[in-house]
């Protein structure tokens, strides 16, 4: 596909990742190669046009008109590869300039040079649009007298020579600079809009082991691919009028995005917060359908991040899987667990713990199945503590200690952890000992109230961070109260209950979490919700692995459909 055939096919390709900004830099690149406009051999060669230009400029020196300075066009820099068109020559930049002008920093010490009427350019004020109109800092008279910079006049190009090399920018009103920029006045037989596309094209590499910087002879000297002067001004006329376009492209493609995430967000509020009289047989037939549809309603990973929230409130809620009413109510399951807590406690020497005082409007308020109950997670739980609260003694090596970081939603990760002597191992684990299938909650930190099962027959002390949940596993699936734990509700529950300056400095008090309303279905319905979740889960996985393909292969073609275009022919 050449470059004609590519524009030709401007609007599908604006469908890709990035397609926009990607097109925008393509376009800027054919600009300046000959191949956006077509040529035509009646026009004046550039040859000729810069004898012109240099006449010209001999003609304004003898009038006074500009000063004699050292020639601005002995040395022509390394030549790009592309080969230009015909009628089109590679000239040193400074060929095409008239003069050029540096600038300075009045002093900071002294107020009186500031804040003033004079627009006070810095790298800050340049590249951030096409013109430049107005400072963030102004300057006074005597701060534009008493220092190096110079008051620039309109229709210079600005170009960052330091701290931001590269960025350009043309001023339309007067400028004084700062040392960092230079101030470019072409010959009037150059297009400065020409010049600026060219500048947005121009990689700059720069020198300087700390700031890298250009010199005023590596900007003069860089090689220009100078178009006939007619053919200059199509070149802007086209680059506009297809900037133009993608500006509509990039409106219409943002728009299109804001439908797509109305359209998710009304399907999962309608989820998440079904109408008062929608009957529960209908949220579970909306959610069957919702989530039967997923592959076409994420287009974003977002979306994703979003739908997983939706799927974990739907677990907890009761709305994700059938209720079986000859499975019984959660009443009698509750009353087994209690049963089997008693055993569990005298079993392993546990004592009863201390109930929390429930806050004010923190109760749970997602209605539940009638099959359900709610319950207290203390009376879920045979024990509920945290880890030690003395400042662990550090060693090279020894026996496992972990703490906060090791626990993320849904996963335990000791890796990473830190060692402690043998002795204090067994100080720190006294009346805390993990076990497979206890649930680890995080209480302190930036992640409270991230839960995962310990899947891990690993013997590790651990520190106050981390709260330790010990549940009858024969009752109650572990794997269902980490759902609850991580799940819209739950760390709501967690964030309501902490205590502290913020996420990062306050703490889940245990009392509190005692005081947890987990909703409990029956224990077959908490199998099915289990492996519901973990289904729709892998579903989200391989959503996201598509969309990170169908991206990267998106991208990959757009780059190379480009680059055939600007290959020479």
């Amino acid at each position: 596909m050449n470059a004609t055939q590519l524009l030709a096919h401007f609007e599908r390709l604006a469908e890709a990742p990035e397609a926009v900004p990607r097109l925008r830099r393509f376009i800027l690149d054919l600009a300046v190669r000959g191949k956006l406009v077509a040529q035509d051999a009646g026009e004046e060669p550039a040859a000729e046009l810069l004898k012109r230009i240099q006449s010209e400029r001999a003609r304004l020196v003898k009038a006074g008109k500009l000063k004699e300075t050292k020639a601005l066009a002995n040395i022509l820099g390394d030549l790009p590869a592309n080969k230009l068109p015909r009628n089109w020559s590679w000239v040193p930049f400074g060929a095409t300039v008239n003069s050029h002008l540096g600038g300075g920093t009045p002093s900071k010490a002294n107020s009186t040079y500031w804040h003033g009427e004079i627009p006070w350019a810095s790298v800050k004020d340049v590249g951030k649009s096409k013109y430049l109109d107005s400072t963030i800092d102004r300057i006074t008279e005597a701060g534009l007298v008493d220092s190096s910079s110079n008051l620039i006049k309109p229709g210079n190009l600005i170009v960052v020579t330091r701290m931001g090399l590269g960025k350009v920018s043309i001023n339309r009103v007067a400028v004084a600079i700062n040392q960092d920029l230079r101030a470019v006045s072409l010959s009037n037989l150059m297009s400065i809009d020409y010049c600026y596309i060219y500048f947005k094209t121009h990689g700059f590499e720069g020198s300087g082991l700390t700031v890298k910087g250009i010199k005023i002879e590596e900007l003069l000297g860089i090689a220009f691919p100078l178009p006939p002067l007619a053919e200059q001004q199509r070149i802007v006329t086209k680059v506009d009028e297809l900037m133009a376009l993608c500006d509509q492209l990039e409106a219409a493609q943002q728009e299109r995005e804001r439908r797509r995430d109305r359209l998710t967000a009304a399907s999962l509020q309608r989820l998440n917060q079904p109408a008062a009289d929608t009957t529960p047989e209908a949220q579970r037939e909306y959610a069957r359908f919702h989530l039967h549809h997923l592959p076409r309603l994420t287009t974003r990973p977002e979306h994703i991040k979003a739908m997983r929230q939706t799927i974990l409130n739907l677990a907890v809620c009761g709305r994700l899987v059938y209720q079986v009413l000859t499975e019984g109510n959660s009443t009698e399951l509750l009353r087994l667990i209690d049963l089997e807590n008693r055993v569990l406690k005298k079993m392993k020497g546990i004592s009863a713990q201390q109930l929390g005082v429930l806050t004010e409007g923190t109760e749970p308020e997602a209605d539940i199945p009638c099959t359900w109950i709610r319950a207290n997670l203390q009376e879920l739980s045979y024990q509920i503590t945290d880890g030690t609260h003395l400042t662990p003694k550090y060693t090279e090596q020894g026996r496992p200690f972990l703490s906060a970081q090791n626990v993320k939603p849904f996963r335990f990760i000791p890796q990473k952890h830190r060692f402690v002597s043998l002795a204090d191992f067994h100080n720190y684990r006294a009346n805390r000992k993990p076990e497979r299938g206890d649930v680890l909650l995080t209480r302190v930190g930036a992640g409270i109230g991230e839960a995962a099962v310990l899947d891990s027959d690993l013997e590790f002390a651990f520190y106050v961070s981390l709260c330790l949940i010990k549940i009858p596993t024969k009752y109650l699936i572990p794997e269902y109260l980490v759902l609850w734990l991580n799940s819209p509700e739950g760390r709501e529950c967690s964030t309501a209950r902490t205590y502290g300056k913020g996420a990062s400095q306050g703490n889940l008090n245990l009392g509190q979490i005692r005081t947890f309303k987990i909703p409990l279905p029956p224990l077959a319905e908490q199998h099915r919700i289990v492996a519901k979740v973990d289904e729709l889960m892998a579903l989200c996985d391989q959503l996201e692995a598509q969309l990170t393909t169908t991206q990267i292969d998106s991208r990959r073609l757009l780059e190379a459909v480009l680059e055939a275009a600007l290959a020479p022919a």
